[in-house]
């Protein structure tokens, strides 16, 4: 005898796609917060490798000015909006409301890591063709940052924004993962996405230019080299609402954010192969 009243349970709580909902390159730039306008200005200021002079023949030191470099970085008008009726939601599986918060939270942390990564692919400087990651390539990006005079001894400033296939030729060096290098033992627990080494403070970024192609673009670099600026500091503008008329409601994120490349010799583009991984 066949069974003809199957029941169907549904399961309230929703499961998250899989996609990135944060940023993690907002923290690894100069951060300006733009309290009313649509520009803000990076003064970049040094004495244009000025050498030390003596006295001139008439008893006088010869002035010099400095070399001062102003960088304007433009603020665009960004939103994400999600608008369900009533009707929607109260027929729909999960927690609705709670979904298009989220989702619209994610949107504009993407945003944010996209406006810095499209300056960084504005960069000059590369270790030449692309080639697979080695503990050499990190370290012929810390000597082409060195001797660019850039300050690598500062670490907590200095940072190498790779690819996932990036990562996992690194997983493949000893000095990556031994305890006789790093300070935590990666191996025995879940997998990272940020680390210390080398130098360099390591993010592991999914949306790199070209990421698993032969020719995706990985980034060492001083912080000092690129700005970023926001309307509202840390954090984005927000509204969630119900529209008594139209009976709907909506989840909006808002931010008016904008990034600027500022010093070209602070930057290495590292091309990398990923096409074997």
């Amino acid at each position: 005898m066949a069974d003809t009243a199957f029941q169907k349970q549904y399961r309230q709580e929703a499961v998250d796609v899989f996609e990135e909902g944060m940023s993690w390159l907002r923290q690894t730039t100069v951060q300006e917060t733009v309290i009313k306008g649509n520009q803000a200005e990076f003064l970049v200021a040094g004495s244009g490798n000025a050498s030390a002079v003596t006295r001139g023949v008439n008893g006088l030191i010869p002035a010099r000015p400095d070399d001062l470099t102003q960088n304007t970085c433009t603020l665009v008008e960004w939103h994400d909006l999600v608008r369900k009726t009533r009707f929607n939601i109260f027929a729909s599986q999960g927690n609705q409301r709670e979904i298009m918060q989220k989702t619209s939270m994610r949107v504009m942390n993407r945003r944010v890591d996209a406006d810095i990564i499209a300056q960084l692919d504005t960069a000059t400087n590369t270790l030449g063709a692309a080639t697979t990651a080695s503990l050499g390539l990190v370290q012929q990006a810390m000597v082409t940052l060195g001797e660019a005079e850039v300050p690598v001894e500062e670490q907590d400033k200095m940072w190498f924004v790779a690819s996932d296939a990036f990562w996992g030729y690194l997983g493949q060096i000893p000095e990556f993962n031994s305890a006789d290098y790093v300070e935590m033992k990666y191996l025995t627990g879940p997998v990272v996405r940020t680390k210390r080494w080398a130098g360099f403070n390591w993010i592991r970024h999914h949306r790199l230019t070209g990421a698993g192609s032969a020719s995706e673009k990985c980034y060492a670099y001083h912080q000092d080299a690129i700005g970023s600026a926001f309307d509202m500091g840390e954090g984005f503008n927000t509204a969630v609402g119900y529209d008594e008329e139209q009976d709907y409601s909506y989840a909006r994120t808002s931010s008016f954010t904008g990034a600027k490349l500022l010093q070209q010799s602070g930057i290495v583009q590292v091309l990398h192969d990923a096409s074997a991984i």
